[in-house]
């Protein structure tokens, strides 16, 4: 299976062949602000299962680097530790209502309290 992810205006695209390695919910404050919700979603595939089309533009914090489009300015995808070897991407950007849920939910410290993670087998992480 290939799943395909796209920035809004479509300039940016990474196919991702097979299943995702890990879905995960973040709540931390990064997160918040580069998905500008109160948490993001991704799920990461291994960097040999992805090809990127189009344009991107990078910016590094600390020990990630997000690549977004340039015309319209969406975050696709991005690299973080510990994950050097997978690249993460924005489930958002898959306009795909049935991609897997999540199964890790973490700093939910910072989780606004008015949101509730469900599902089967998702592990909860302070």
């Amino acid at each position: 299976m290939t799943r395909r992810a796209t920035c809004q205006c479509g300039q940016l695209a990474i196919a991702c062949e097979g299943d995702p390695v890990r879905v995960s919910v973040c709540h931390c404050l990064d997160c918040q602000k580069r998905s500008g919700s109160s948490f993001a979603a991704q799920a990461r595939f291994p960097i040999e299962q992805t090809t990127v089309n189009g344009e991107s533009k990078q910016w590094s914090r600390g020990e990630a680097t997000f690549s977004f489009c340039p015309e319209c300015g969406s975050t696709v995808f991005y690299h973080a530790r510990p994950f050097r070897e997978m690249v993460a991407v924005a489930i958002g950007a898959f306009a795909e209502p049935e991609f897997p849920s999540p199964y890790y939910s973490v700093y939910e410290a910072r989780k606004h309290a008015w949101v509730e993670i469900m599902g089967d087998g998702i592990e909860h992480y302070e």
